[in-house]
């Protein structure tokens, strides 16, 4: 993990926040090369799990919503953790992450844990009161249930389909840790996908092993591999309010083996709550039977965080000592290029590198996606390769002299280092084939 979050920060993925005022407690803010992997993962999901199914679509909803929200949720009473304070050093901790003694002093006297609630609070309009009181969102997906009725009316869709979403969360966690992989404010992907009502215990089994495997196979996608994935399936006591059945995603991080996605069955609990808080109807009407009914919810939810960390993690390769290279998949990679010219002090190829980087820089591989390059003329050529391998660029293009001759360029492959001669001409195809390809 060190080693990690050196890389990080030397080569701008992710830097310690408010760093020049002394830092703020585990808050990580995103560099140049880390917003790139962020914004494609971002993207990937979008297709992966949304624009390409025809029972999906999408909103937005706001970070802020009417208090009221909070309380037909449950999380006003159950969004908390147990807080124990160290009588000692005074230092205060999550009781279900002790494992004896104080981490930070080393005792064990402890206070009598005292349960927390998880949510920021904020205040909306001039006067500080109860009655302007609101929380910063600590998920995602009650943006969904509140919207339900909205997007039933103006999209037509009908059962089963879902509703997706990417935004940021909030929550005032206790103790914050392991880089990236726990923060107060992070960025969540999320689908509530709404199905019939049960007319047997099990009915929603299947739509539960659709999402299960449907994320096994984003997780091959993002290149992490799936044997160092455990299935947990969290017992009643440890489950959130609102779910019936939920299972964790493990993943073996540097630090232990902990979540990376979780997969819930919600049952109707959030509709139903919210039109007893509202009285407004958030039923579904089936259009055959005329019968009411509040859809039942299975939930896929996955962090961006804690994606970009395993994907870290999975990566990254420092078992050749010359080297540090981060195998992420071309697709992924912040820069699926980069465009050198062989000596920095000689215009003619600086120019003809420069050439090649303008015609790249406004390629595309889909429709809808560009070719991301960067241009490097810093330092010598291997060091220049070797900049390239710890940020993951698959594919370094050399401008040298004999490129102005016959126009063709040397490209080099950043997991196997070997080289080949290409046509300028054919850059676009050769590079798009490959990123296809992987």
């Amino acid at each position: 993990m060190e080693k990690i979050v050196a890389l990080c920060k030397r080569r701008g993925l992710v830097y310690p926040g408010s760093e020049i005022y002394g830092g703020l407690a585990n808050s990580w803010d995103f560099g140049p090369l880390g917003v790139e992997l962020k914004n494609k993962i971002k993207q990937l999901w979008w297709r992966f799990f949304v624009s390409s199914q025809d029972d999906m679509v999408g909103i937005d909803g706001g970070i802020i919503l009417n208090s009221r929200v909070w309380h037909a949720s449950g999380h006003i009473k159950n969004f908390t953790d147990p807080l124990v304070e160290c009588k000692n050093c005074h230092n205060r901790f999550r009781l279900d992450q002790l494992t004896g003694n104080c981490p930070n002093c080393g005792k064990n006297d402890f206070t009598q844990p005292k349960m927390f609630n998880l949510m920021f609070k904020t205040f909306i309009g001039p006067i500080e009161n109860e009655t302007s009181q609101v929380y910063l969102r600590p998920e995602t997906a009650q943006a969904i249930f509140i919207n339900f009725k909205n997007v039933l009316n103006s999209t037509g869709k009908k059962l089963p389909f879902g509703i997706a979403q990417i935004g940021k969360a909030f929550r005032n966690e206790i103790t914050p840790s392991n880089f990236i992989f726990r923060t107060r404010e992070f960025e969540q992907m999320e689908i509530e996908y709404f199905i019939e009502e049960p007319e047997k215990d099990d009915d929603w089994l299947s739509y539960f092993t659709y999402w299960e495997n449907k994320i096994k196979k984003w997780i091959e996608f993002l290149g992490i591999n799936i044997s160092k994935i455990t299935l947990y399936e969290v017992p009643e006591k440890e489950r959130a309010h609102y779910s019936k059945k939920t299972i964790d995603f493990l993943y073996q991080f540097p630090f232990g083996n902990e979540e990376l996605y979780g997969l819930a069955y919600r049952t109707n609990f959030d509709l139903k709550n919210h039109e007893q808080f509202t009285k407004e109807n958030l039923k579904y009407r089936d259009p055959f039977t005329n019968k009411e009914f509040w859809p039942h919810v299975i939930e896929p939810s996955m962090g961006i965080e804690r994606t970009i960390l395993a994907i870290l993690c999975e990566a990254f390769d420092d078992s050749n000592k010359e080297r540090i290279v981060l195998h992420l998949k071309p697709y992924l990679a912040p820069y699926q290029a980069a465009v050198f010219p062989l000596l920095a002090n000689k215009p003619e190829l600086v120019n003809k590198a420069k050439d090649v980087y303008k015609i790249l820089k406004n390629s595309t591989i889909t429709t809808d996606n560009f070719l991301n390059v960067c241009f490097d003329d810093r330092g010598n050529i291997g060091k220049r390769y070797y900049s390239q391998d710890e940020i993951g660029t698959p594919y370094c293009i050399t401008i040298d002299f004999q490129t102005l001759q016959d126009n063709t360029v040397t490209i080099r492959d950043r997991d196997t280092t070997s080289q080949i001669r290409i046509k300028i001409a054919d850059l676009k195809n050769y590079l798009s084939e490959k990123i296809a390809k992987n």
